[in-house]
């Protein structure tokens, strides 16, 4: 009897590949990818090797062989958010991981699914300089993303162009992950990509979520918000205070120019 083959759903990539922001009543991380999931109208085999804290380069090495030795049908690869926080931030070398990756998983067959980031600096309180610099950091992966795109045959959602997508309601506490209702809204966007493709699932439903109790985001805060500050300040502050003055004598020398 002939026994019709499951569909493969593989995930590798960071945090927000991971399903951070939106956990289930036990705390497992969910997400977008867990929504998706569900919305295919076929058998499926889930994986998701993600890992909080991966960079492009351990997503290559270190996941990439995992999601190949499943040999995915779909596979998304969500990864840039922590190249960009680290000091040393080379887009060069984003660009050539995420080749590597891509070319890798198209020799297995798979249908690629990547997303770019949002403007964190629409979102989070911070000095405007800073926000000039993480928005240059942000353009920088996501122009990486875009080239990609065009190099490959490559599914990209463009975060930005969700409508509404800045609206608090769809960020975590920490506004730089999405939140429950956000995961909702990215895997609707991934269903539409797919369906384009001929992939048969699903629009997910999007749900109105109750927004966390402001003693709850105080506790996150001070649980993982602080620690994760800490750890980023030995490694990007002094990074991004030396950009920041550079951002300032860049702004200098425009005034000074439009006033001659």
């Amino acid at each position: 009897m002939f026994m019709p083959q499951k569909l493969t759903f593989a995930v590798i990539g960071d945090s927000a590949a991971f399903g951070t922001g939106d956990f289930d009543e036990t705390g497992n991380p969910r997400g977008w990818a867990h929504y998706l999931k569900e919305n295919f109208r076929e058998d499926v085999n889930y994986f998701n090797f993600s890992r909080p804290g991966a960079k492009s380069t351990e997503v290559k090495d270190a996941q990439l062989p995992q999601a190949l030795n499943v040999e995915p049908d779909i596979c998304a690869v969500i990864v840039g958010g922590n190249d960009l926080l680290r000091n040393g931030f080379d887009p060069a070398l984003l660009h050539k991981n995420l080749i590597e990756t891509c070319l890798e998983l198209f020799s297995k067959g798979s249908e690629i699914l990547m997303v770019q980031l949002h403007d964190p600096g629409e979102l989070l309180r911070i000095p405007t300089l800073l926000k000039r610099v993480l928005r240059r950091r942000v353009d920088s992966v996501n122009s990486v993303y875009e080239s990609v795109a065009k190099e490959l045959d490559v599914l990209l959602i463009r975060t930005r162009e969700i409508p509404d997508v800045h609206n608090l309601r769809n960020w975590h506490i920490d506004r730089m992950h999405p939140g429950p209702f956000g995961h909702q809204l990215l895997a609707r966007e991934m269903a539409v990509a797919l369906r384009k493709r001929g992939w048969n699932v699903s629009l997910p439903l999007v749900k109105e979520q109750k927004c966390a109790a402001k003693s709850a985001r105080v506790i996150w805060l001070i649980r993982n918000g602080l620690p994760w500050f800490l750890k980023r300040s030995v490694d990007l502050l002094p990074v991004a205070i030396l950009l920041m003055a550079m951002e300032a004598l860049h702004i200098c020398r425009e005034f000074v120019t439009q006033s001659r």
